[in-house]
């Protein structure tokens, strides 16, 4: 075994203003089967997290809710467990950056930078929200990038190019909380001196250290810390003025950290809550030269953990991460998840269908690797990799050997028949590459070789056939031997398994009656005599079923019927079996005249549909659709995309510019030619001819249609 490590593992702290996402759940479900596979080994892990809990959007959704941000931030921490549990993550501690550990830790760190000269303050025009009386934070101001013009950037970084300015720069900016432009005002700002020489010295120092950072993640790094004038490495903002929900800047009466300065301090208070209750010497451990600080993130927050939190930290007088473990963005099918477009994997709801959380783990690690890649949700082949992999090929040996061993030998096993059978030997030399592809997070590497190793196990099993061999008495030795080392391959897998299912090795160390696995166990084979327990079936099947209701949109609210003229829907009917979307008719049926007058509604039932009026910002044509017609409905800040129906009627380029009405708050869809957000209204009648409803000219977009 390797010399043991000593090892203090996070992950990126999660917003406290909403429950788990997938994107969330994938996280930290790498981070902990790395963190099982290392305990396994022997080693010491400090496993820790905690939820982010500060900044005005906490503040505002409290206030629009009527609650305190302290009563938000409790609820949102008390779902917490019913995620973790679910999904088998167990971290060591989950804290709060709302607490006395982070405020004095935060406030540390701001003197010794302050003491180390790189805190300055200067006058700073930012933007102000007149209608909501309040500077406007970055994720409050969007506008359109100045490095590459994209639209609905926030105010801090662009998505699409990864360019980081000042909110200023930001081309025709508007305040997302009321839609107003906003005015620029004079504010007192603190500043960390990131762009100081000492600074830049040391980042270079820190990202070229060999097997630090993953390369991609170096090259992006480098990239801003070395950008030419326009992209150069900026100093760094970091206070807020009330109000604001967060900690105070020491020794001023309105300023406060801004979140990024104390969010990732959360960290180390995570971890000083958790010696506080182990009673462990938080200081000695963090400063341990042998102590290895390790952060598993997502790719859309490498500026904040490669440049500003190892600088921090430096000059700080902390310890700097050893590691930063990059992974990207989590699809479906291809496509990028978006909970505001109504598309996604919910992960409360797979739990809630009795899903088995371990195929979600299996699945996750097949696709993860030590690179910055996205990783695809496939449906089919979720349902096709579980059922073969672990049902079809990992179960399927206990199941066929389990069995024999109970009716035939009273349970008990017979020595490993080693070196005769040269499987049992190969599969324990396969240890250490499994082992390293595990600690170099390779998982799906490890995953694809242990499944190599199941196929050799149920290629022995129908080799030697111990059903045929049960038939004959006077094989009952050789059924024997060929049982016991069928069950002793499939105790190597489980050991190979267990960081990915912890608990279906849990169940395995029940059957196999043994103490629980870990990783020198490949080293030795169960001995002659050892009893094992009545087999039990380990793992289910994935129905398809159970991913179609996975995948089924929320219900639309219902709406009052409509009557001529006819409203259109352009939404796509969802077809819960196939899991995809159909094209729609080309037209509605025309109207017909009603045997009966239509029911009557009342004011309240016409207004749960919130009309609004759309400038039509752009019209596509939807490559292999001979009816569609893809609009960017803008509403006034806010854009939407909705697939209309209307192509025979009328040409993209004429739709351009002008105003319509849309459904704003229909459900979005998810169709086969992307997401549809929303519904334009049209009429029509027996005769030929669809035709846009248009408001009269002075109407502008966003309006109200009362």
């Amino acid at each position: 075994m390797p010399r043991p490590r000593r090892l203090f593992v996070t992950t990126a702290l999660p917003y406290a203003n909403g429950s788990f996402h997938i994107g969330h759940i994938m996280e930290y479900i790498q981070a902990d089967i790395w963190v099982r596979f290392q305990r396994m080994q022997g080693h010491e892990v400090h496993f820790v997290c905690a939820d982010d809990a500060h900044g005005a959007p906490i503040m505002l959704k409290a206030e629009a809710e009527g609650v305190t941000p302290e009563q938000l931030i409790g609820r949102i921490a008390a779902e917490r467990p019913r995620y973790l549990d679910g999904f088998h993550i167990r971290f060591d501690n989950w804290h709060s950056t709302h607490s006395d550990e982070n405020t004095e830790l935060s406030q540390d760190i701001y003197r010794k930078l302050k003491a180390a000269g790189l805190i300055y303050t200067k006058p700073v025009e930012q933007f102000y929200d007149p209608v909501k009386g309040m500077f406007l934070a970055d994720r409050y101001l969007k506008g359109e990038c100045p490095q590459c013009g994209a639209k609905d950037q926030y105010g801090d970084a662009c998505e699409v190019c990864s360019s980081v300015y000042a909110p200023t720069d930001l081309k025709h900016p508007y305040s997302t909380l009321s839609g107003a432009e906003p005015v620029l005002k004079t504010s007192e700002h603190y500043f960390f001196r990131l762009s100081d020489a000492k600074c830049k010295q040391f980042l270079r120092e820190w990202l070229g250290e060999p097997g630090r950072l993953q390369s991609q993640v170096v090259n992006k790094a480098r990239e801003w810390l070395e950008g030419d004038a326009d992209k150069s490495l900026g100093d760094w903002d970091i206070s807020r003025d009330a109000p604001y929900f967060g900690i105070r800047i020491p020794d001023t009466p309105d300023k406060y950290f801004y979140v990024w300065l104390d969010a990732p301090v959360g960290y180390l208070a995570s971890l000083k809550n958790y010696c506080a209750k182990k009673n462990l010497d938080f200081e000695a451990l963090l400063a341990a030269p042998d102590t290895e600080q390790i952060h598993f993130i997502g790719k859309d927050i490498i500026y904040f953990h490669t440049l500003f939190w190892p600088a921090t930290l430096k000059f700080a007088g902390y310890k700097v991460p050893d590691h930063v473990y990059v992974h990207g963005f989590i699809t479906v099918s291809g496509e990028k998840m978006s909970k505001s477009r109504g598309t996604g994997i919910s992960p409360l709801r797979y739990l809630e269908l009795g899903m088995n959380p371990e195929w979600l783990r299996y699945y996750l690690a097949a696709k993860l690797n030590a690179n910055v890649e996205d990783v695809d949700f496939n449906p089919d082949d979720f349902l096709a990799r579980v059922n073969s992999d672990l049902v079809g090929k990992y179960v399927n040996i206990a199941s066929r050997a389990a069995g024999f061993v109970a009716k035939r030998f009273g349970g008990r096993l017979c020595a490993a028949s080693v070196p005769e059978n040269a499987l049992l030997e190969k599969f324990q030399a396969a240890a250490g590459a499994i082992a390293a592809s595990y600690a170099t997070r390779e998982f799906g590497k490890a995953l694809r070789d242990i499944m190599a190793l199941a196929d050799d196990a149920n290629s022995f099993v129908d080799l030697n056939r111990p059903w045929d061999l049960a038939k004959d008495s006077q094989a009952s030795p050789r059924l024997h031997q060929v049982c016991s080392d069928a069950i002793n391959l499939f105790r190597l897998l489980t050991i190979y398994l267990k960081p990915v299912l912890p608990q279906l090795a849990l169940q395995v160390e029940g059957f196999l009656a043994v103490e629980p696995l870990d990783w020198r166990d490949a080293g030795t084979l169960l001995p002659a005599g050892h009893r094992i327990q009545e087999y039990r079936h380990l793992l289910t099947r994935v129905e398809e079923k159970q991913l179609d209701a996975l995948f089924e949109p929320p219900a639309a609210q219902a709406v009052p019927q409509a009557t001529a003229p006819q409203r259109h829907a352009q939404h796509q009917q969802h077809q819960s079996k196939e899991r995809t979307m159909s094209e729609p008719a080309a037209t509605p049926p025309a109207v017909q005249p009603a045997a009966d007058k239509p029911a009557t509604i009342s004011i309240d039932d016409f207004a749960r549909l919130e009309l609004r009026v759309a400038r039509i910002a752009n019209a596509e044509q939807v490559e292999g659709a001979d009816k569609l017609v893809k609009l960017t409905l803008d509403l006034g800040g806010e854009q939407r995309t909705v697939f209309a129906g209307i192509k025979s009627a009328y040409a993209p380029d004429s739709l351009k510019g002008r105003l319509t009405v849309m459904v704003a708050n229909l459900a979005p869809r998810k169709m086969r030619f992307g997401v549809s957000e929303g519904m334009v209204l049209a009429a029509s009648g027996d005769g030929p001819g669809i035709f846009l409803i248009a408001p009269d000219s002075g109407a502008e977009a966003g309006m109200r249609v009362k």
